[in-house]
């Protein structure tokens, strides 16, 4: 396809990783993530399908290289399967990988046709192995559903990665089965901070958090952990098990900082563009993407967005209160 100049924001990041949210509608109620009631946005407001597509194929001719697809939950949204698959053309020819970050709970449907159309490999997100704590944090999910979809994942030759979000009082008893399980089922592991996304009612994130310099204080008293080099761009810092050979990262955007590498924007399923997504700054990308055929309009605004992308997010529980929380939820932006 046609290479633009590539993206390049004003700290010297080169932006190679886009995140994009087809649907801001899940079949879970994750508390931390959204609202038991949520009022979700008029389908009229989403951007269709061969949009996506078209906005998708625009930062890959910018220099994107890495596509992941999330939500919500991206497998409900009706048709899905067909941007993906029509997306996928990129795939060696400026893309180098597809991927997508799911609650495991369609798994089942799809993993055979994500693996046919080259997706190698999904995050799931998965906080908890008991079913009942599973039922409550989720309020609307089965656990047994995700285990098969885990399966059908594995089955078709996906590579997964288990994306757990640490919950103070919720899943710290379980910080050494989930471990072992992933060991078990070959899977590697991530642990995540609670971020401060969204209003939900009673949910308290000052309750909820557990850094995760104190986790992996606790994950040291049994096992080895070796810290690794290796960096993707991402927020995560990895370490190998000496013990199980698993490798297990750590995603810390309260007690450390992970922004001096960031390479990744998100786009929401209304064609927002977020340069940072612990700031309120967007741009529109859905009037440009609609005013014309011709695609000159969306790169203009694109560049023109990354250019205002930020040093860094402002995260911070410290004093006791949420500060730097951002409003929108995280279903919204894209997980």
């Amino acid at each position: 396809m046609e290479q633009q100049v590539p993206l390049i924001d004003p700290f010297a990041r080169p932006i190679t990783y886009l995140r994009v949210s087809v649907t801001d509608r899940c079949d879970f109620r994750c508390t931390y993530c959204m609202a038991e009631h949520m009022q979700f946005l008029p389908k009229r407001d989403l951007l269709s399908l061969e949009e996506l597509d078209r906005l998708s194929s625009a930062f890959i001719g910018l220099g994107v290289r890495k596509l992941r697809i999330t939500g919500g939950e991206p497998l409900v949204r009706r048709d899905i399967m067909s941007f993906l698959r029509s997306v996928s053309r990129h795939l060696g020819d400026g893309l180098d990988e597809l991927t997508l970050t799911t609650n495991g709970s369609q798994l089942g449907r799809f993993a055979d046709e994500l693996a046919d159309i080259g997706v190698r490999r999904v995050n799931v997100s998965l906080d908890t192995l008991d079913p009942g704590k599973f039922a409550e944090i989720t309020r609307w999910g089965r656990l047994p559903q995700v285990f098969d979809g885990i399966a059908a994942a594995k089955a078709a030759g996906l590579r997964i990665k288990i994306n757990a979000v640490a919950l103070k009082g919720f899943n710290e008893d379980e910080l050494f089965s989930l471990t072992e399980w992933c060991a078990n089922e070959g899977h590697d592991l991530t642990f995540i901070e609670v971020m401060p996304m969204g209003e939900l009612g009673s949910e308290d994130r000052l309750d909820q958090y557990w850094p995760l310099s104190d986790l992996r204080a606790r994950l040291s008293e049994r096992l080895t952990l070796i810290d690794l080099a290796e960096r993707t761009g991402g927020p995560a810092r990895y370490v190998r098990v000496n013990e199980t050979g698993q490798k297990i990262g750590f995603i810390t955007p309260l007690t450390h900082n992970f922004c001096e590498s960031c390479n990744r924007v998100r786009v929401t399923c209304t064609g927002e563009l977020f340069m940072c997504l612990g700031q309120e700054d967007r741009a529109d990308l859905r009037a440009p993407l609609r005013a014309s055929d011709d695609d000159a309009l969306l790169i203009g605004a694109i560049c023109s967005a990354i250019s205002r992308k930020p040093k860094g997010h402002d995260f911070d529980y410290s004093r006791q209160k949420v500060a730097g929380q951002v409003s929108r939820h995280m279903s919204h932006t894209g997980g």
